[in-house]
């Protein structure tokens, strides 16, 4: 080994200070590490200080992840009701699901019209793809339903057993039974069915209370007949109109449904049946996340009956009515635009009989007040035939109070007095009216055009009137309030209108054989 020269007596030497850095260097890494340490303790006291350089980092977020709660799920509310509910599978002879022009969806709706092209009802007799029948052969349909009771009494759709000559259903746990059909009601969509065979099906309850817009909702049902299948989403929407009657008030929830599902139910988070899935909105016919479900207490009311009596009656005032809106209720005089226009009372019915006029707005029932047109219907349908109301209507521009008898709905619906069909035909060319954009001539002039009123001869495409929908063969009975039989009867209700300066006009107009009113802007100067 060679020893190191001393190189201490050279006069350029200088004491070398590594000792010193290192002592520093040293110390800095002993705190930083004793830091570090105590964070790795801090959040993990069972981790020593080497395990920060040895473990991968990753292992101390899955340490604070082991400490969240994980979600609950609705696996323990399925598990309790999922057994009362059924699949229908139903039977039809061919003559009642025949459909000669092939196609298979099961619409509610006016074929052509815009509610048929983009609702569908789903679970219907040629609901179910594959399934339709040829000629001579009997057709197949697939639905849902759910128990309500234990002695075999069942909810479903109107459309789903409709015209079926055989009624089967499929409990939860496979087995099947024969079912009877105790009543329908075409109005709300709502069949009641018997199940024979036992005396102790379980069985859902129906929901007390109206849920809210953000509610928990699961849908189960029979999808595409694949059994019971369950499927979750939130409640979007309520009191939905979607053109299917003067009952509507469906819930909208966003829980997939399907062709089957119809007739299921829809159940809270609490197990109760809020609603019955009826209609699915579908330019496809599949499931785009908006179903429509009837409210479990117009469900009540309408089993309760059909377990009574096999049918459903309901109040009648009869009259026809119309929404009112802001144009109406400016012509009106209204400040808000509120209530149920009466465009029409019927002949003999309760409200003609009571003194109930065309033009008269009905603002509350029983001290409720209407907030419109199908909240009236709603409220008196739900009433028993016989019962006295009261109503608070403003005539004329002035409240009054009317009490009166209700009769019961018929089942038919009453034929058009008369058609618009040729209505304009034979008639003369008419005065112009200017300030409407269209020409009138005396009804009397016109043959079939009756004897009342002045009917529309011709209307300009660009005017207010063809926007506000008038046509050629109209009848105007009313201007303003008073009855009209010539055009100058029809410039003098305008111009007066014009004077107590009102910015529309209200008219009375019989069209196909059923009026209503139209509020029309009235053009300055």
């Amino acid at each position: 080994m060679t020893d190191r020269p001393d190189l201490s007596n050279l006069p350029s030497y200088r004491q070398p200070r590594r000792s010193v850095f290192s002592a520093r260097k040293v110390a800095l890494m002993a705190s930083v590490v004793a830091g570090l340490g105590a964070a790795v303790y801090g959040f993990s006291p069972s981790t020593s200080p080497a395990d920060l350089f040895s473990s991968p980092a990753h292992a101390q977020v899955n340490n604070e992840v082991r400490k969240v709660e994980r979600p609950i799920g609705f696996a323990d509310i399925v598990e309790r009701v999922k057994p009362s509910v059924i699949s229908v599978k139903v039977n039809i002879k061919e003559k009642t699901a025949s459909n000669d022009d092939g196609d298979d969806s099961s619409s509610p709706f006016q074929p052509g019209s815009p509610m048929e092209r983009f609702f569908r009802r789903f679970g219907g007799p040629d609901g179910f793809p594959g399934l339709k029948g040829g000629r001579g052969r009997v057709v197949q349909g697939q639905g849902s339903g759910f128990f309500i009771s234990a002695d075999g009494y069942a909810v479903t759709n109107n459309h789903v057993v409709d015209g079926a000559d055989k009624v089967e259903v499929t409990t939860d746990d496979g087995k099947t039974y024969t079912a009877k059909v105790i009543g329908t009601d075409q109005r709300t969509d709502l069949a009641l069915i018997k199940v024979e065979g036992s005396s102790n099906f379980p069985f859902a309850k129906l929901a007390d209370g109206k849920p809210r817009i953000g509610d928990w909702v699961l849908a189960v049902g029979n999808p595409f007949g694949l059994g019971g299948t369950v499927t979750a989403g939130i409640v979007s929407a309520s009191g939905r109109d979607i053109g299917n009657g003067p009952y509507d008030d469906f819930i909208q929830i966003d829980a997939p449904v399907n062709k089957g599902n119809s007739g299921g139910p829809a159940f809270n988070t609490d197990g109760e049946v809020m609603g019955v899935n009826t209609a699915i909105y579908s330019p496809s016919g599949g499931s785009v996340g908006i179903a429509f479900s009837i409210p479990a207490n117009t469900v009540k009311s309408v089993v309760a009956q059909l377990k009574d009596k096999g049918s459903v009656s309901r109040g009648w005032i009869g009259v026809q009515i119309q929404p009112v809106t802001s144009d109406i209720a400016d012509s009106l005089g209204m400040k808000k635009a509120e209530g149920a226009l009466v465009a029409e009372p019927q002949a003999n019915g309760p409200a003609a009989k009571a003194g109930i006029e065309s033009g008269d707005v009905i603002t509350a029932v029983n001290g409720e007040t209407v907030k419109d047109a199908r909240e009236l219907a709603r409220t008196i349908g739900g009433m028993a035939p016989g019962a006295s109301v009261k109503l608070n209507v403003l005539h004329k521009g002035q409240d009054k109070v009317v009490n009166l008898t209700l009769g019961q709905l018929p089942n038919t619906v009453e034929a058009k007095a008369d058609t618009d069909n040729d209505s304009g035909k034979g008639a003369s060319k008419g005065t112009d009216v200017p300030k409407l954009g269209m020409t009138v001539a005396p009804a009397n002039s016109v043959a079939g055009a009756g004897k009342e009123g002045v009917v529309v001869t011709e209307v300009d495409p660009k005017s207010a009137a063809a926007e506000r929908g008038f046509k050629e063969g109209d009848v105007i009975l009313e201007v303003g309030g008073k009855s009209v039989a010539t055009a100058g009867e029809v410039r003098d209700a305008i111009n007066a209108a014009r004077t107590d300066n009102k910015n529309s006009v209200l008219m009375r107009v019989k069209s196909g054989g059923q009026s209503r009113f139209v509020a029309i802007p009235l053009a300055k100067g």
